[in-house]
């Protein structure tokens, strides 16, 4: 992994003096305040009128235990009766358990008596205990857990992390807060005791934590509901007073807007303690309650009190009452203000909710480094993982002499084993962790580039985030940077990972990690540094997006670029250690294709992934959440001083991107719009296609749109070779519940004998029945709803979770789910040809291939491939040597990017209000009449631009024998070069000739419904001219080939040109 130059020109700026102030920063201007994903209560511009609580108790009033003076005397009987105690000290010490430690009535009111008892019995001899230590340190820890409740108890030194101790707060995270949901929460309570317990270490005070499982009166109200007296809990609308449910009302009315936290403070009248309120989502950040804490504990500051609320509708409220931790003796407080350290905590609440637990929080506890930095180190993780397991110039040096077929498979085992076993994700953290202070000073340059100061010298949010370091921490640039890591680093493999700090930095042109108010942590990086050898293709834009479910990419080749995003899931641990290892290279491929399938259209090719972490593999939605809402951060400009503070912007230009829907994004499109048109996006219309048609969209799955392309290369195939469709023996992976499958089945007429989809394996070598297949796609039902007893005595059925079954051949199958993933390899004479429409990416690799090659020859005559990057190139490659007649994906599938193509244009071409009223269909269903026939005429564009291009390959196949696999890629590269380049001649200029182009280019239904004028004014012109290049690229190279003569543009455009004269 190289280190750019510092010097690059699309680096300016990365070494500058000084902290930025607020004008020298480069943006776009001229954008209003937006609605945010975060509301951030700012002292001085906060909306609540007044932030004085008018009431100095805690805000709750515990209900009074009538009882509570019959059971102590109870409980002294019983401690009497067991004898343990001294009989001078039952009364005192029971009376100090009741009287002095603060503990509420609920407690008394739930626990047993001889509960009660166990606990005075085990704070006695915890007593008793400390005297026989020889620092004399009093420790206390108890637990009970029961079904609805629990009690902790422990010492506690006032503003003190301590990582050796019990960790209960982490025990009601992980066992309570976290998998909380409005079917089954917990509610805490936790009081610190107000005297200190006796002992020579008088800063000891007592902690007790309460969790009682929740009761609600309405279980499962609307999500948007937010009367507190509704969906707050039984004991909390009992208990609070009604200042604190006055409060949580307003704040819940900020939650349910919001995709990340609502942070607010309060001064409590009286007091010299503030109130901290936030709320969120339930399960959107695991860890956060006890993360809270190392927080302000950093801070200098303490809790006396703190609860967690949990109310039916989804939202969690965390309150904490909070004030300086008492000076002890020997150590000097050197923390400022509590009023300046609250607000500190409030603006790094943002950041903490992106990743609450992250993996040097040991340090952040034991305040060794910042949570800015250990949030930094953590970034820097999850980056070098993904680019420091390169495989360097050797690699290309042995390909070069092994370049021989009969080496490829050798090489491809090779290329697998050096990205997984050289720097594995532990290994790195092993060695990040070892250099804490080298940490500290590459993040003093990370954020001498990125933070913005926004009061001059007055700013109190000091990027070190360290007062003992304020003063002392000196910036260094580059070469000292790299001279520090030579030096501290102690062999080559530790200077290699803490080099790659300074790759980060230097690449890194803008990010959120300094905004406010986030979700997730975003960063727009150049590039530059992916090894060319590896990464031919050079890439235009990058973004890493990390939070503390998922972590993710969005890459793309060019400024105008299209494409999904797409969630992937884990089965496993392994399967999770696997996909992670994997995200970046099968992101870049996967753009890489969509590259090539944009050859018809104006935009070029992109991708994202997000890769759910192994623990939150049910966090898809709030993922994708967190994904975009990161994104926009950085793609419209911030104006809202103290929620959204403008960024620093080394990128320095406008940016728009184009998303889809992809695995596992297709019901979550329609929100992402919505969203953009909230935070003010101006291209909210365009931002995703594949949204429901009441905003515009066109589902690809409602209209086969992705499989119509597919469709037509299959039926060409059928056509040139002049073979009977209904007498095809078919392979499909991907089955009738997916977009892709179900419509393949619908629009086909083949005899399908075997069929493999997510819940297992479906064959029947007499032909699967068709009405049967027909219901499951119309239901998108999986083939575990086939009804067996439609299979003939030879079929079968076995599903992943199936396990030592017999099939009709008598073979016994082991495990259900092995046999689902190798299917597709296991018997190819059975079929003629083969349709993956779903399944991972490199399924059929070099290692697998041979399998489907039986005496030289392919055993499955036809393949066309529906699913990107089911086979890889080099296995392509050998099927069609061995006589596959092979469609690859960046031909096949592009049927989807048309149709979202010409999506974008009808949004970019109408305004507003004809938009609504041509392309969105009513809420009563009324389809308007032109969408009905826009949807047509994209289809047979789709159709058109398929055939095109399934005739080109088939000709220049016939004419030069080379395999049709490299055929589509350079058909592909001639198409989009020809495209770049037109973009940049005078042929643009040429008014007459634009116009016949874009005439032709442009659907004629847009044309007579807008007028090429009009269309003129609105489309922004970069995307004109990529629609003009596009077109004529596209048209040239399909009619002349991907290597013509010399003469033959000459002749395309004579003939263009003699059009426009007639």
């Amino acid at each position: 992994m190289a280190t750019p130059s510092a010097s690059n020109e699309s680096l300016t700026g990365f070494m500058r003096p000084g902290n930025k102030i607020l004008e020298n920063v480069v943006r776009t201007p001229g954008r209003q305040p937006s609605p945010q994903p975060t509301h951030l209560g700012v002292p001085g511009v906060s909306m609540s009128t007044s932030r004085v609580l008018d009431e100095a108790g805690p805000g709750y009033i515990a209900p009074k235990f009538e009882g509570k003076q019959k059971q102590m005397e109870t409980v002294m009987d019983r401690l009497e009766d067991k004898g343990f105690l001294p009989p001078d000290f039952i009364a005192s010490e029971t009376e100090w358990f009741y009287d002095m430690l603060d503990i509420d009535d609920s407690y008394f009111q739930t626990e047993t008596v001889e509960a009660i008892c166990s606990h005075i019995l085990s704070l006695y001899a915890a007593k008793v205990a400390a005297y026989a230590r020889d620092d004399k340190r009093l420790e206390i820890r108890l637990d009970k857990e029961a079904t609805d409740h629990a009690v902790y108890i422990d010492t506690s030194t006032p503003g003190v992390t301590d990582p050796s101790g019990p960790r209960y707060e982490q025990r009601i995270d992980s066992k309570y807060i976290n998998g909380s949901t409005p079917e089954s929460s917990y509610r805490v309570e936790s009081f610190r005791s107000s005297s200190a317990l006796p002992g020579e270490n008088s800063n000891q005070q007592l902690r007790c934590y309460f969790v009682y499982q929740c009761s609600f009166n309405n279980k499962n109200p609307n999500p948007n509901v937010t009367d507190i007296n509704e969906i707050g809990e039984r004991r909390f609308l009992q208990k609070a007073t009604p200042n604190t449910k006055s409060v949580y009302q307003e704040i819940i009315n900020h939650a349910v807007d919001r995709t990340g936290p609502v942070i607010e403070m309060f001064e409590i009248q009286g007091s010299h303690e503030k109130r901290l309120v936030i709320a969120y989502r339930q399960g959107s950040a695991m860890g956060f309650f006890s993360a809270l804490s190392d927080l302000y504990h950093y801070y200098g500051v303490t809790s006396s009190r703190k609860y967690v609320e949990q109310f039916s509708n989804g939202i969690t409220i965390i309150s904490l009452y909070l004030k300086p931790t008492p000076s002890r003796e020997g150590v000097v407080a050197k923390f400022p203000a509590i009023e300046a350290s609250i607000h500190q905590i409030m603006k790094e609440i943002s950041l903490l909710y992106c990743v609450p637990q992250n993996k040097f929080q040991v340090h952040f506890a034991s305040g060794r480094l910042s949570l800015q930095e250990t949030i930094y180190a953590h970034c820097v993780w999850v980056f070098v993982q993904q680019f420091l397991n390169r495989l360097g110039s050797e690699y290309t040096s042995l390909v070069a002499a092994l370049g021989t077929e009969k080496h490829q498979e050798l090489l491809s085992k090779i290329k697998k084993r050096l990205r997984t076993e050289t720097f594995t994700p532990d290994y790195i953290l092993e060695i990040i962790k070892k250099y804490p202070d080298l940490i500290r000073s590459l993040y003093l340059a990370f954020a001498h580039t990125h933070y913005v100061q926004m009061r001059g010298d007055q700013d109190d949010f000091i990027p070190t985030l360290s007062y003992l370091r304020l003063t002392s921490d000196p910036i260094l640039d580059e070469d000292k940077l790299q001279s520090l890591i030579s030096k501290t680093a102690t062999n080559e493999h530790d200077e290699m990972v803490m080099s790659s700090f300074r790759v980060f930095n230097a690449c890194t042109l803008k990010t959120n990690f300094y905004t406010p108010t986030k979700v997730a942590l975003s960063f727009r990086l150049n590039p530059i540094f992916l090894p060319q050898h590896e990464y031919p293709q050079p890439l235009y834009g990058m973004f890493l997006v990390i939070s503390s479910e998922f972590r993710g990419f969005h890459l793309r080749f060019r400024d105008i670029a299209r494409g999904g995003i797409r969630i992937v899931k884990s089965r496993s641990k392994e399967a999770w250690a696997m996909n992670a290892r994997s995200l970046f290279d099968e992101n870049y491929n996967l753009a890489n294709t969509q590259q090539r399938k944009n050859k018809d259209i104006p935009e070029g090719g992109s991708k994202g992934v997000i890769l759910l972490d192994n623990n939150h593999q049910d966090k898809a939605r709030g993922a994708f959440e967190k994904y975009i809402d990161s994104i926009i951060d950085l793609l419209i400009p911030p104006s809202s001083p103290g929620i959204k503070d403008p960024i620093v912007d080394l990128h320095g230009q406008e940016e728009i991107l184009f998303m889809g829907p992809d695995e596992n994004t297709a019901d979550l499109v329609d929100w992402a719009t919505e969203h953009a048109r909230k935070r003010g996006a101006p291209w909210w219309k365009s931002f995703f296609t594949g949204k429901s048609p009441k905003l515009g969209g066109i589902p690809h799955d409602s209209y086969g749109m992705t499989t119509l392309s597919v469709r037509e290369y299959v039926l060409g195939i059928y056509r040139k070779l002049n073979l009977n469709e209904s007498q095809i023996r078919k392979l499909q992976t991907g089955g009738p519940d997916g977009d892709l499958g179900s419509n393949e089945i619908l629009l086909g007429h083949e005899k399908y004998a075997a069929i493999v989809d997510g819940s297992g394996v479906l064959v029947d070598p007499h032909g699967l029945e068709r009405e049967e297949l027909i219901r499951l796609a119309k239901k998108r039902a999986m083939i575990s709803d086939f009804d067996i007893g439609k299979l003939s005595p030879d079929g079968y059925r076995v599903l992943v979770d199936e396990t030592n079954i017999t099939l009709p051949s008598g073979e016994q199958i082991s495990n259900g789910m092995i046999f689902r993933n190798t299917f597709h390899l296991r018997d190819p004479r059975a079929f003629d040809v083969f349709v993956p429409c779903g399944g991972r990416p490199e399924s059929i690799d070099l290692t697998t291939v041979n399998k489907l090659i039986v005496d030289g020859k392919s055993a499955i005559p036809y393949i066309v491939e529906g699913a990107n990057l089911f086979i890889t190139q080099d296995a392509k490659i050998r099927l069609e040597k061995a006589g596959c007649i092979l469609f690859k994906d960046a031909s096949a599938n592009k049927g989807g990017v048309t149709s979202s193509s010409l999506e974008v244009l009808a949004s970019l071409s109408f305004d507003d209000h004809s938009f609504i009223e041509n392309m969105c269909i009513k809420s009563d269903g009324t389809v308007p009449a032109f969408y009905r026939e826009y949807v047509k005429a994209v289809q047979e564009t789709i159709k058109r631009n398929a055939m095109l291009e399934f005739e080109a390959i088939w000709r220049e196949s016939k004419e030069t024998e080379k395999p049709r696999s490299i055929i589509s890629d350079t058909l592909s590269l001639a198409i989009t070069k020809l495209d770049e380049e037109l973009q940049q001649t005078q042929l643009w200029e040429n008014i007459p000739l634009r116009n016949s182009v874009l005439s032709d280019a442009l659907p004629q239904l847009l044309l007579q419904k807008i007028g090429l004028e009009l269309i003129l004014k609105r489309v922004p012109d970069n995307y004109l001219r990529a629609i003009f290049g596009s077109y004529l690229a596209s048209r040239f190279v399909y009619e002349y080939g991907s290597t013509p003569s010399q003469f033959a543009f000459f002749d395309f455009m004579t003939k263009r040109m003699a059009k426009i004269q007639q």
